[in-house]
C-alpha cells in the first residue's frame, strides 16, 4: 500500500492512477489518461495531463511538475486526413498522435512548460518554464524554448549523492 500520499480533493483523475510513494498531487490537476507516478513527485496547481483513455504518461519517481504544465499524450494530428474534435464521429475523423510521455528519474517540468506526445525527459532534464518539448532529451540537459532546446548540461553528481543517501 502507498504512503504518504497527498491528492488535493480538486484534483481529477479520469482513470485511476498507479501510485509509488511520498506523493503530493495539489488544486486543479486534471488527467484523462493512464498515468503512472514514481516515489517523490510533486504535481502542481493546475497541471494537465490529457490524450484519452488510451494515452500514458510515466513519471518515474523524483520528479516536479509546475503550475499550469500542459502534457499531451494524444492529439488531433491537424492535417489532411479527415476532420477533428471531439464529437466527430470515428469514420470522418482524421488521424491521431497518441504515443507516451515519459519522465525519467529526477526530471523536472517548469511552470506552463508544454510537453507533447512521444516526449522523453531523459534523467535530470530540466525543461524550463514556457518551454515546449516535441519529442526526446539528453541526460542531464536544461532544455528552454519554443521549440525547446539544450542550453546547458547539469552535474549530476550531488543529486545522485543525495538520492543515495536518502534511499538507503
Amino acid at each position: 500500500m502507498p504512503k504518504d500520499i497527498f491528492i488535493h480533493k480538486d484534483a481529477e483523475f479520469k482513470i485511476k492512477p498507479t501510485l509509488g510513494d511520498y506523493i503530493a498531487i495539489d488544486k486543479g490537476v486534471y488527467c484523462t489518461v493512464n498515468v503512472t507516478i514514481g516515489d517523490y513527485t510533486h504535481i502542481s496547481p493546475y497541471v494537465t495531463i490529457i490524450g484519452g483513455k488510451t494515452g500514458e504518461f510515466i513519471s518515474k519517481g523524483f520528479n516536479n511538475i509546475m503550475a499550469g504544465a500542459r502534457i499531451i499524450c494524444g492529439s488531433d494530428r491537424f492535417d489532411d486526413s479527415g476532420l477533428f474534435g471531439a464529437m466527430i464521429p470515428k469514420e470522418y475523423k482524421g488521424k491521431q498522435i497518441i504515443e507516451p510521455v515519459i519522465m525519467e528519474m529526477f526530471s523536472n517540468i517548469g511552470t506552463n512548460a508544454i510537453v507533447l506526445p512521444g516526449s522523453i525527459l531523459r534523467e535530470g532534464v530540466l525543461l524550463t518554464a514556457g518551454s515546449l518539448l516535441m519529442g526526446d532529451t539528453e541526460a542531464w540537459g536544461v532544455y528552454k524554448g519554443n521549440p525547446a532546446v539544450l542550453i546547458k548540461k547539469i552535474n549530476p553528481d550531488l543529486i545522485k549523492q543525495k538520492y543515495f543517501e536518502l534511499t538507503h
